[in-house]
């Protein structure tokens, strides 16, 4: 059922906006509206233009909650004052603040450990003192690199004519690494031969002491140090946030609170004059929480609350909020796909929970595999709420009933005895037709009564919104109700042998109905006593209604027919569970369980989303196009908590 919505206006003291909204407003729903937009008549309107005092401190909650381990499993501390809440954040913020900048420094450290750890690493298989070979006054050196290619062409052809000696480092794909030495009279020439060589030069600091092996080690000793400090410094911070960690939870909650009702200033509008300053905000509240909420605040001398009777001429349609009971709640899914109610319109979600359902249960009947929904749907529902679980849960119940119906049990046809009958053996004799499949034919005598259902609430839908034409001259008002009903009527009677009635009768059920419909629009003019003047020819207008109505009734056809898919997947169900039973070797009496089993799961899979989705496209197209229109708007309200006042 829809909700029925009322539109309020509430005001007060500028400065009591936040109470207002804190004390009464976050504790029930109300979608709010822009002020300045609905309230055009209103003179002096101005926003609000004031920046949100919590966003800061909720920042920083936010901040120190993210960092708690499991902090959705932490009870929040929710005794604190907001004066005590600022203090907490401001003395958590100084505290942490103050190990991370030890933390920064001690990186920035590390960084610069690193960083000459990177330099003086790839010249470790060197065996000599860094400090005296820096110091050195007769001995020129160059530490660099240069490219794995020319120190192969400089070991090959170039080193028995330099003066000069080189000691080999590291070596990778592309580089080789390490130092030459050369007297200082030849480094001038020894130079420039290795500057050909694309050798690069690399600085080597004077403060190394040892080999670079051993500076190596006591720089990754350093660097391990520092980050031993660090990982300290880190765990200060957990102990810190851990001991805090209730109030921090707490706070960030209350904060979210505040900030976010504090925000509803961008709703709001203010009323200021020489003797005045006053907030006001309007929106749509249910029915039942307008009364209790009206009632809460009947004795606050600063709340004024105004319920507009009239709200469609100002204020627009009200939004659509749907409460069904819990077993149709899932379904609210379907509706919402295809829109949502307007508030004249019927709520379809019981009717799609029915009809669904037992549709699905017609067309996937079966004992096994039905009650595998039933488990499966419910499970994940309970746990992850999830309405197309909760959707197949209910359709596994009559999926359950029709395996009785049917008598099948994972295929199997010789457990049960059928309560009815089996789809893929049972036949019907009818005249001048012959034999059919009696699921083929009570699939289409289900489809016209659901079409006739449909027919009937699209009048009461157009009785609802005052729509004359819908309500009597419409294909799916009065007028197509009558001859639908009657063209089912004589079909049912013809099929079973009764005389079918005069044809005087006929005329008259078929005719007149088919006329009101050609008719519907002058008809309508007639009624609301409207002089509108056709816009063509009137024999143009007879040729363009005939083919309106041509068209109307191969819908009707098609439509009926469309029904015939219910029985058709009744009985393709029962022949894919013989194919596999067939091919598991059951016929034999020694059938391959493994067989069975995966073909189960597999045609419950298949089978079940197929059918899933020719049911939903039976609602959509063949009953949902008759009667619904789904135009509404979803309500959203701007506080998510419904009021548990008793």
């Amino acid at each position: 059922m829809i909700v029925k919505m009322k539109f309020i206006n509430i005001s007060g003291p500028r400065d009591d906006i936040d109470r207002v909204m804190d004390l009464y407003l976050s504790r029930y729903e109300i979608q709010l509206e822009s002020a300045l937009s609905e309230l055009k008549t209103v003179d002096n309107l101005r926003p609000f233009v004031e920046i949100n005092p919590y966003k800061d401190a909720l920042l920083k909650a936010t901040q120190f909650v993210g960092f708690l381990e499991d902090s959705d499993r932490i009870e929040p501390d929710t005794k604190m004052g907001l004066d005590d809440i600022f203090e907490l954040i401001r003395a958590t913020n100084e505290e942490f603040l103050a190990m991370e900048a030890k933390k920064d420094s001690l990186k920035k450290k590390q960084e610069d450990v690193q960083s000459r750890q990177r330099v003086i690493e790839p010249f470790r298989p060197i065996d000599g003192e860094l400090d005296k070979i820096l110091s050195y006054k007769y001995i020129a050196y160059r530490f660099g690199k240069l490219p794995a290619e020319q120190y192969q062409k400089m070991e090959k052809f170039l080193m028995n004519d330099l003066g000069a000696i080189f000691v080999k480092g590291q070596q990778d794909e592309s580089m080789v690494y390490g130092a030459y030495f050369v007297s200082p009279a030849e480094a001038h020439k020894v130079d420039a031969v290795f500057r050909s060589l694309h050798f690069e030069r690399i600085d080597i600091p004077a403060a190394y002491r040892g080999t670079p092996e051993r500076v190596c080690q006591e720089l990754t000793k350093e660097s391990f140090d520092i980050q031993k400090q660090i990982g300290d410094i880190e765990k200060e911070e957990a102990k810190l946030l851990t001991e805090k960690a209730a109030k921090l939870v707490g706070a960030k909650k209350r904060l979210e609170e505040l900030a976010h009702n504090f925000d509803v200033r961008k709703m709001a509008a203010r009323v200021e004059d020489k003797k005045e300053d006053y907030y006001i905000l309007c929106g749509w509240m249910a029915d039942d929480d307008v009364e209790k909420f009206m009632e809460e605040a009947k004795d606050d001398d600063k709340v004024f609350i105004v319920v507009e009777d009239y709200h469609d001429n100002y204020f627009g349609e009200p939004p659509t909020k749907l409460e069904n009971p819990k077993i149709f709640r899932p379904f609210e899914m379907f509706v919402g796909m295809y829109g949502l109610p307007s508030h004249d319109e019927m709520d379809p979600t019981v009717f799609v929970g029915l009809t669904y359902s037992f549709i699905f249960g017609v067309m996937f009947g079966d004992v096994g595999q039905g009650l595998l929904l039933v488990i499966v749907g419910a499970l994940i529902y309970h746990f992850k709420r999830l309405p197309l679980a909760g959707i197949i849960a209910t359709a596994g119940i009559f999926s359950t009933i029709f395996g009785f119906m049917f008598g099948s049990v994972f295929g199997f046809e010789n457990i049960i005895d059928p309560l009815w009958i089996r789809p893929i053996d049972h036949m019907t004799t009818l005249p001048f037709v012959g034999k059919l499949n009696t699921v083929f034919i009570v699939s289409v005598a289900f489809g016209m009564g659901l079409i006739i259902v449909a027919m009937i609430l699209h009048i009461i839908n157009a009785v609802r919104a005052k729509d004359t034409a819908s309500t009597w001259f419409d294909a799916n008002g009065v007028a197509g109700l009558v001859f639908y009903a009657s063209v089912a009527a004589v079909i049912v009677l013809f099929m079973t042998g009764h005389n079918t009635p005069a044809g005087i009768v006929l005329g008259v059920m078929f005719g007149v109905p088919l006329l009101l419909i050609l008719f519907k629009e002058p008809l309508t003019n007639k009624i609301k006593k409207k002089t509108a003047k056709m816009e063509e020819s009137k024999a143009m207008f007879i040729v363009e209604g005939f083919f309106e109505l041509f068209e109307t009734l191969l819908s009707y056809f098609s439509n009926t027919l469309s029904f015939v898919r219910i029985g058709a997947f009744a009985v393709s169900h029962a022949a894919m569970m013989e194919v596999v039973l067939m091919l598991a070797g059951a016929e034999e009496g020694s059938p391959n369980w493994v067989v069975i089993v995966l073909g189960n799961l597999f045609v419950c899979l298949m089978e079940g989303l197929v059918v899933g989705i020719q049911v939903l496209r039976l609602e959509y197209y063949e009953m949902f196009s008759r009667f619904y229109k789904g135009s509404g708007r979803a309500f959203d309200p701007y506080t998510k908590t419904k009021n548990n006042k008793k």
